[in-house]
């Protein structure tokens, strides 16, 4: 056997031995770990000790191994070569020097015992053999083979190493006596890193405790954090960001929505109150506070039904009952309807092309009639509205036009939130809650497409619904 294979043989044995102990500790401590809820700095210290402690048994273990290998080579080119090659010349009649040779065996290439004849051992070349040898009997066995009268011999040649046993024991307790002490230098070192690593994450933990909905901007300090925990830092902060930035829309929508229904609901309490003075003999009062009370009733429930629709999709529950259809059909009742309700504009309608949509139609509908009302209710007496439909690219058009009192550029980024009104739609007493934009916001989007807008002030605006199409 190859003198190299033997060697690397040996260590791969001696290690899995040596190894197998600690995997056992190591599956303990595992489970100890996983039923004992730790601190991360103890467990962070726990490592690093484990592993150092490792590291010293791996070095001392290696360091001993390596010292063996190197004698037993040293030996063999020194003392056993010779032997072999002396004993070799004198076989059959071996002279074995007892002074260095504990015993010396050899066998035919049946593995039969030659020499000595009454030789009970058997021919072993095995590294299991080897270290088993030298671990209880402390002798080294050599295992080799010649060549004699054109026969061939098999030797196992042993020699006592009590001495080299001896020395590499004293430097494996020399090198676990140096790890010790360094243990002890190793041991608060590491116990007050781990607890420095640590400590930004206690700030972070004692800060988030103090956040609630009073002191929402609160956000963690990342100027003494680095790497990992600056980035945790920062991805926690733009999440409260996030989080605030919906905490005051949310507000906000509950503020608006609030004041939309406040003012129907006061105008009918004023109402019945007129009523309930002077309204139940006198026929006009009747009449009158009937029609208010009714108009008022119809601004709250078209109010509410908007509520809930957005409420719907923030929930994800809103379903559009889609089906394949002629955009052509609903855009030809657009005009119509829109030619019957509205004569106080000049109403233009271009549909230069039709298209396929997969579509909830009335969906649809409501949107392209958002728009339409919208430009009805901004655009002033005898101007201009135009509705045309076409295809760009992959997407069917349908833009509404008109030369309204248009749109500030500070409030086209706001128009399509909740309950927004830019102050000309306020001041000129304009009805509307704010939210016809964002349902048809929702609505396009939600089958798949875009809706833009382009706007000057004073001189009108344009709004285009952008849907794909089959």
């Amino acid at each position: 056997m190859n003198k190299r294979h033997i060697i690397k043989s040996l260590l791969k044995a001696l290690l899995n031995i040596f190894l197998y102990p600690f995997k056992l500790i190591f599956r303990l401590i595992g489970r100890l770990l996983k039923r004992f809820k730790f601190s991360i700095a103890f467990k962070i210290s726990t490592s690093y000790l484990l592993i150092y402690m490792i590291i010293i048994l791996l070095v001392a273990f290696t360091t001993s191994v390596g010292y063996l290998i190197f004698e037993f080579e040293r030996y063999e080119e020194e003392v056993i070569i010779d032997d072999v090659e002396e004993a070799v010349q004198e076989f059959p009649d071996i002279f074995i020097k007892e002074n260095r040779i504990n015993s010396l065996k050899v066998y035919d290439r049946n593995l039969n015992p030659v020499y000595p004849v009454n030789n009970n051992d058997r021919y072993s070349d095995n590294i299991i053999v080897v270290i088993e040898k030298l671990i209880y009997n402390r002798e080294y066995v050599y295992s080799t083979s010649f060549y004699h009268d054109n026969s061939q011999y098999y030797m196992n040649i042993s020699y006592e190493v009590n001495g080299l046993i001896d020395d590499a024991f004293r430097i494996f307790f020399m090198v676990i006596v140096s790890g010790a002490i360094g243990l002890l230098i190793f041991t608060p070192i590491v116990s007050r890193t781990s607890y420095k690593m640590i400590g930004p994450i206690k700030n972070m933990t004692e800060i988030t405790k103090t956040i609630t909905v009073n002191n929402i901007n609160t956000r963690l300090d990342i100027k003494g954090t680095q790497d990992e925990l600056k980035e945790l830092s920062q991805t926690f902060n733009e999440m409260m960001d996030r989080i605030e930035e919906g905490y005051k829309t949310q507000q906000q929508f509950v503020s608006d929505a609030s004041h939309e229904l406040r003012t129907p609901i006061a105008v009918i309490k004023g109402y019945v109150n007129m009523l309930d003075r002077w309204g139940k003999n006198d026929r006009a009062v009747l009449e009158e506070s009937i029609s208010a009370i009714k108009n008022e009733t119809e601004s709250m429930q078209d109010l509410i039904e908007k509520l809930l629709f957005i409420a719907r999709s923030d929930k994800s529950t809103l379903v559009f009952t889609k089906e394949d259809f002629k955009i052509s059909i609903i855009l030809k009742e657009i005009e119509k309807e829109t030619k019957m309700i509205d004569i106080k504009h000049r109403l233009y309608f271009y549909f230069y092309e039709d298209a396929t949509i997969y579509a909830d139609k009335n969906r649809i509908k409501q949107a392209i009639r958002i728009l339409i009302d919208n430009a009805i209710k901004f655009t002033p007496q005898d101007g201009c509205i135009m509705v045309s439909g076409f295809i760009k690219n992959e997407y069917y058009v349908i833009k509404v036009e008109d030369t309204g009192i248009g749109i500030k550029k500070k409030d086209l980024e706001k128009i399509f939130e909740r309950l927004y009104r830019a102050e000309e739609s306020r001041s000129k007493g304009i009805g509307g809650h704010g939210l016809g934009l964002s349902i048809a916001k929702i609505i396009v989007l939600g089958h798949k497409g875009k809706i833009k807008v382009k706007s000057v002030a004073g001189k009108g605006s344009e709004f285009s619904i952008m849907l794909p199409y089959i």
